[in-house]
């Protein structure tokens, strides 16, 4: 019984010493992330072997494990760009983006955790004022928004092509102007749609008024010809013929042969 304490020290000792090598040991890598091994008594930084995946895993104690989201990440940037004609801009755009997975290990040894802010944000930056520096700020307004986005993905996109860093898109939230260009672009393409509105509706009245000028030339030329078709001889036959139809009604009438000035029959009737 005396010599039990004695044992149950280096016992206790062991115990709490397997406990710590244990959580020193043990990694657990959550969903959407990935481990970059570091061996502390070798070449540092492992750069030739997958990086470590989601899950529990087991790693010396003396080594550490750098942990980082490999999922599509955003990143905000607001800025202040010059256009064509030294206009100071406001810009705001986001970047989608995550690091290469198999080149982890690289993107931590070349440019650390910090590769956001000392890679991709200045790439922005630097893509952004180029391609607006293009523009005049109308085009910046209107009708070139989505060119310009496309062009600052597709420089950006050059520029951190080997950064180990994936980007898959740029999105230009806002373009904001100094409110006297802006009031200005604004009221000369209000301009612009009004002159187009008058001119749709001078082409309305041309087409309305050919309409009917074609209209009439059609009931002139049909009045003209009906008139050249008409002759003595027809209105005759025309004038008989009616004379006929009105001889066989059942009223009593007197018809006159021949008395009227074309030759034609006069009718009479019983009034």
């Amino acid at each position: 019984m005396d010599k039990l304490p004695k044992i149950a020290l280096p016992i206790l000792v062991a115990i709490v010493a397997v406990i710590i090598l244990i959580s020193k040991s043990a990694i657990t890598i959550n969903s959407g992330e990935a481990g970059v091994l570091y061996r502390t008594f070798d070449d540092g930084v492992v750069t030739d072997e997958p990086p470590l995946g989601e899950g529990f895993h087991v790693v010396a104690p003396w080594n550490r494990v750098f942990i980082y989201e490999v999922r599509q990440q955003e990143i905000y940037e607001k800025m202040n760009v010059l256009s064509s004609n030294g206009l100071d801009i406001k810009l705001e755009a986001s970047a989608w983006f995550q690091p290469q997975f198999e080149n982890l290990g690289k993107l931590h040894q070349e440019k650390s955790e910090m590769y956001k802010e000392r890679i991709l944000l200045p790439a922005i930056r630097s893509a952004a004022r180029s391609v607006v520096g293009r523009y005049t700020p109308e085009q910046l307004y209107s009708s070139k928004r989505d060119a310009i986005q496309q062009e600052i993905f597709d420089e950006t996109k050059s520029i951190v092509a080997d950064q180990y860093i994936q980007l898959n898109q740029i999105l230009v939230r806002d373009v904001t102007l100094p409110s006297t260009i802006k009031d200005a672009i604004e009221r000369k393409l209000k301009q612009e749609q009004e002159s187009l509105e008058y001119e749709f509706r001078l082409v309305t009245a041309q087409k309305e008024a050919q309409k009917q000028i074609i209209e009439a030339q059609g009931k002139a030329d049909a009045n003209r010809i009906l008139s050249e078709s008409l002759n003595d001889k027809i209105l005759q036959d025309k004038g008989i013929e009616a004379t006929v139809k009105l001889s066989e009604s059942p009223n009593s009438k007197v018809i006159v042969i021949g008395s009227g000035d074309s030759g034609l029959p006069i009718i009479l009737g019983n009034q």
